[in-house]
Order: C-alpha cells, then sequence, then structure tokens
C-alpha cells in the first residue's frame, strides 16, 4: 500500500512517499476459523499538525580564524532567523534551535541541510556535520527539569566555547 503524505511540506523538502510494509503479526479470528483479522494501522497526528523540535547540529574540520567563524555564525543566525545560540571554536561548532516541522524525520532533514545550503551565503567554513541531535519539545523540557542534557539556551547568541 502506498500513500502520500498530506499537508504542506517543511521548507526545502521534497515530496515523499511511505509505504506500509506488513509486519507478520496477523492473528487468527477467534473460533480457530482460518480467516485472519488485520490490525488497525495507527492513526498520524493531525495531517497538518506541526511539532516544534529541539535540534543541535555539531560541525567540525580544518582550523579556520575566530574571527571569521564568528562571523559566519552571525551571518548564519541572521539568515536562519530561530538559531538560538551557537558556540565555536576554530576547528568545532555547535549550532542550537527550535524547528518546527511534523516528524523528526522532517526535522532532521532540515538541520542536515542547514549548514551547506547556508555555506556559500554565510561563507562558513568547509567543516563537516560530525553530530545531530533532534528532540521533540516535551523531552528537552523534561531532560532540563531532570537536570539532564543541555541547559537551556542562556545567553542567546554566538559564543566562543
Amino acid at each position: 500500500m502506498r500513500r502520500g503524505r498530506p499537508g504542506a511540506l517543511p521548507r526545502g523538502t521534497a515530496e515523499r512517499a511511505l509505504t506500509s510494509v506488513g509486519t507478520g503479526e496477523e492473528a487468527q479470528a477467534p473460533g480457530g476459523g482460518g480467516a485472519t483479522e488485520t490490525r488497525p494501522e495507527p492513526q498520524p497526528r493531525g495531517a497538518d499538525e506541526s511539532r516544534l523540535w529541539h535540534v543541535t547540529l555539531s560541525v567540525s574540520g580544518a582550523e579556520a580564524p575566530l574571527k571569521e567563524v564568528r562571523r559566519a555564525l552571525e551571518q548564519l543566525a541572521h539568515d536562519h532567523p530561530f538559531l538560538l545560540t551557537s558556540r565555536y571554536a576554530n576547528d568545532h561548532a555547535e549550532i542550537r534551535y527550535w524547528e518546527e516541522a511534523r516528524d523528526l524525520h522532517d526535522a532532521a532533514a532540515v538541520a542536515l541541510r542547514l549548514w551547506g545550503e547556508h555555506r556559500s551565503t554565510a561563507r562558513l567554513p568547509p567543516w563537516e556535520i560530525v553530530g545531530l541531535e533532534v528532540i521533540d519539545r516535551e523531552t528537552y523540557h523534561q531532560r532540563i527539569a531532570e537536570g539532564y542534557g543541555p541547559p537551556p539556551a542562556s545567553p542567546v547568541g554566538v559564543h566562543p566555547y
């Protein structure tokens, strides 16, 4: 069975279709007859319902002058207004921000394109993505409340490590 995903796609994503694959978990109908019944598919959240995802993107590469790294990250923050905070050194950086998307896959896809799509316009260093964490808003707040995970992004902006 093939079905398309309804609703508007997040910026920059291409249309994709989902394919349902049987799990082999067909149950015998009561009474021992040869008939089988299939379990209903889980219903997705509202078709156009977006959620907030906290994204932490880590990049690394050859050393670059700190002033150029800072300027590039400040330009990225200007180009991508939801950027919360960036930490940087001359050979790596961490970018944290909130992304609005229907699901984790969409939020991760946008995050994985962020560095490459802004590399030339923000004159970012030619570093590669070496880490990505995407968690939903509830998980983020639960971690903070329990004392784990990154502290809330404060102060907001671009800062050296």
